[in-house]
This record gives C-alpha cells, sequence and structure tokens, in this order.
C-alpha cells in the first residue's frame, strides 16, 4: 500500500523506460565478463499467458533482447500461483541466463502466506531493477445489474454467497486483494480460483463468472470496449487510463489503496 498520490503507470512504457539500466546490472552481476550474454536469455514468468504478468514478461523480454543483442525468451512455468516458476528460477544457475518476473505476489506475498516455502526471496534472488507497477481495477460482467460499488455492495447482500469472483489462482493478489476488498464490504462471495487471469476474463465474457479484481494492464481493454464494467480503482485517486472509474476511496465504501509492482 502506498501513501499520498499514487502514481498509475502505464506497464509497457514504464517497463521500458527502466530498462536502460540492466546492461550495466548484469555486467556487475556476472562480474564484467565481456562476452555476457553469448546465448539468449530465459524470462521466466510464474503465471499464465495472457494475463497482466505474462504482458509485462513479453514487452520487457523484446526490450532486453534488443539492448542485450541476444534473444530474450519468455517461458511461462505455472502452478501453485506463483510459486512453481519461482521455485525454478530460485535453484537455477546463478549465471544470468535465467530471470524472473518478480513482484508483490511471489517476493512479498509467498513469503507471508506459504509456511514451508523453499525459496528466500532476500537470499536467492539479486534485484536488476524496477520495470512497473500500476493499480487494480475490480472487473464486472457486463450484464450483472449493478452500474457502481454501492449498487453492487446491496446486489451482493440482498443474495449472500451467490456472486463469484475469480483470480489467477489460489494465494495470488487478485484472491488476496479481493477478499479483503470484499470483507471490507461486507460481502459475502465465493472465490473461484482459475489457471491464469486471462480464463478468468473469458469466463465473465462468457457470463459465466461475476466479479475480478485484477489489475489495470490486463484489464483496461475489456472495460474501454465495454465487454466488462470497471467499477472502481486501487489506485488513490481516479486513473488517468479510466478516469470514468471512481477510486475506491473515493465511494467512502471502504478504504484500500494499492498497486501491483513488478521488476526483475
Amino acid at each position: 500500500m502506498s501513501d499520498g498520490g499514487l502514481a498509475v503507470f502505464d506497464a509497457r512504457h514504464r517497463a521500458l523506460a527502466h530498462l536502460w539500466a540492466v546492461p550495466l546490472l548484469f555486467w556487475g552481476v556476472t562480474c564484467g565478463a565481456q562476452d555476457f550474454p553469448s546465448r539468449p536469455i530465459r524470462l521466466i514468468v510464474p503465471q499464465a499467458p495472457g494475463g497482466g504478468t505474462d504482458i509485462l514478461g513479453r514487452n520487457v523480454a523484446q526490450k532486453l533482447g534488443e539492448l542485450l543483442r541476444q534473444p530474450a525468451i519468455v517461458e511461462n512455468r505455472t502452478g501453485a500461483g506463483s510459486l512453481v516458476g519461482t521455485e525454478y528460477v530460485a535453484k537455477a544457475p546463478a549465471d544470468g541466463y535465467t530471470l524472473l518476473v518478480g513482484g508483490i505476489f511471489n517476493i512479498v506475498m509467498n513469503k507471508v502466506l506459504i509456511k514451508n516455502i523453499s525459496y528466500d526471496p532476500l537470499r536467492d534472488f539479486v534485484p536488476l531493477g524496477f520495470t512497473s507497477a500500476y493499480p487494480f481495477v475490480l472487473l464486472a460482467r457486463s450484464d450483472l445489474p449493478v452500474s457502481n460499488l454501492a449498487e453492487l455492495v446491496k446486489y451482493a447482500k440482498d443474495r449472500p454467497g451467490r456472486l463469484t469472483y475469480g483470480s489467477a489462482g489460489i494465494g495470488t493478489l487478485q484472491h488476496v486483494w479481493g477478499t479483503i476488498l470484499f470483507k471490507s464490504l461486507g460481502m459475502d462471495a465465493l472465490h473461484v480460483p482459475f489457471k491464469g487471469a486471462a480464463a478468468a476474463h473469458q469466463e465473465m465474457m462468457a457470463g459465466r463468472l461475476d466479479l475480478l479484481f485484477d489489475n489495470m494492464s490486463a484489464s483496461k481493454q475489456y472495460v474501454q470496449s465495454g465487454r466488462l464494467k470497471g467499477l472502481v480503482v486501487s489506485s488513490a485517486g481516479r486513473s488517468g487510463h479510466l478516469p470514468e472509474v471512481p477510486a475506491i476511496n473515493e465511494t467512502g465504501l471502504a478504504k484500500f489503496e494499492g498497486e501491483s509492482w513488478f521488476g526483475l
């Protein structure tokens, strides 16, 4: 959670803007080897294709390949939220050729939520740089008969336990933040985990899932096209990307402010 004015970033542009420092950081990590990199670099995305983390990873990989003059190949290693892919990188050789898209979900939250986690975020990873940060938006299927947060709360309380909300998997940020938000609103909704956020989006657009609290990067297109409704955003104020959608704090119904951050 942040204080003061929470900046809203476009994931692609912010990621590319910070990558200028990565070649220098690689130089330090690899002890200044003049032939680095001499082969393609693997960029491990610990979540499924099509979601915000995957979109970010592919944008970063493209620019990273241009900067280092070697291909940066995205590999989606999914499972147990983000645990499988993150553990894979933790056990990989420390030679600079296997990178992880890390963020609040796998570097911070897994350590807190998982009792016997096999990796130590501080010991097993070398931070190369910050790439992006953006808020979440609460999505509703287009035919759900609500148009704002107050109407959603009333609708949910009239139908306790009947609304469903999706996530990219148990323990993911969509799951944890969604649960926190709905509890703070006094809503009783059923969590439905999916194998990636893209699958949850598809279920919503098919009318089989009611709600999803997901990142702005992956969700903006669906709100702008009218395929899904955007009810509130998690930033301190309204987002320039979805200016018609109010901030949660603006509604007076709950106090919630947060952004998802990423790095290599």
